[in-house]
């Protein structure tokens, strides 16, 4: 077992490290998990957040920064934020010719940045990894320009029992097989499956978002929901 086999706890440390440990092999892994869905997945990001050119967008979770250079694409800002130096040091490898695309080392409930600086922040698959989510959503609303917007995409609950049925035993049965063979860290797939069957679903993840002070909450399922792409928008001070 890896000495930083993670936990429900959840502990940044041994979060991290376990990424730290995945880093370069992490985007294969996940679209050899997912059947290729996690491309879908990014499409779909990247369109509910809508960049724009001249645009500064946070993208957190950013892990190897595929998320990130997709934004980028449209011209605007982007800063890939994480928490974990192996996935950030393989970010800049990869993409550290992107002009407009800036790594930085990251703590969700604790962001280097100052009031309503972006324009948009955006999370994939990183949410459910943070021990205190709400206050990093709260963080999140902070850091974000008033009538900017935030888009989460994280894996969630089919609504169908046939369905979920099946992505029980997918994950259950299947994955950890497959990823004893295809990732250089099959404790964190265990992980993985553990903190997808422990993440609330769809309704109250949307509750956390509202009770954070974003406005405009609304989700909508992808793949059957086994992830759902969640949005808010930080309102204007009264007047």
């Amino acid at each position: 077992m890896s000495e930083h086999r993670a936990d429900l706890g959840k502990d940044p440390a041994r979060v991290s490290g376990m990424f730290d440990e995945v880093a370069r092999g992490y985007d294969r892994t996940n679209t050899v998990l997912s059947l290729g869905q996690d491309r879908l997945w990014r499409v779909a990001t990247t369109r509910a957040v809508a960049p724009k050119p001249g645009q500064r967008i946070l993208d957190l979770a950013a892990g190897t920064g595929a998320s990130s250079v997709s934004l980028a694409r449209s011209g605007a800002d982007v800063v890939a934020g994480d928490f974990s130096a192996g996935m950030i040091a393989e970010g800049r490898r990869r993409h550290g010719d992107v002009s407009n695309l800036e790594f930085t080392l990251s703590d969700a409930t604790a962001l280097p940045f100052e009031d309503d600086t972006f324009d948009a922040v955006t999370i994939s698959f990183g949410l459910r990894n943070v021990n205190d989510p709400k206050k990093a959503l709260a963080e999140m609303l902070r850091v974000t320009a008033p009538g900017g917007k935030l888009v989460i995409c994280e894996f969630s609950h089919p609504q169908n029992p046939a369905f979920a049925g099946l992505y029980r035993f997918y994950n259950d049965r299947v994955l950890p097989l497959v990823a004893k063979t295809v990732s250089t860290n099959a404790d964190a797939y265990d992980y993985l499956n553990e903190s997808i069957r422990d993440w609330p679903d769809q309704v109250t993840l949307s509750s956390w978002i509202r009770g954070a002070g974003w406005t405009e909450v609304a989700h909508r399922n992808l793949t059957f929901g086994i992830v759902a792409l969640h949005r808010g928008v930080k309102p204007h001070a009264a007047r």
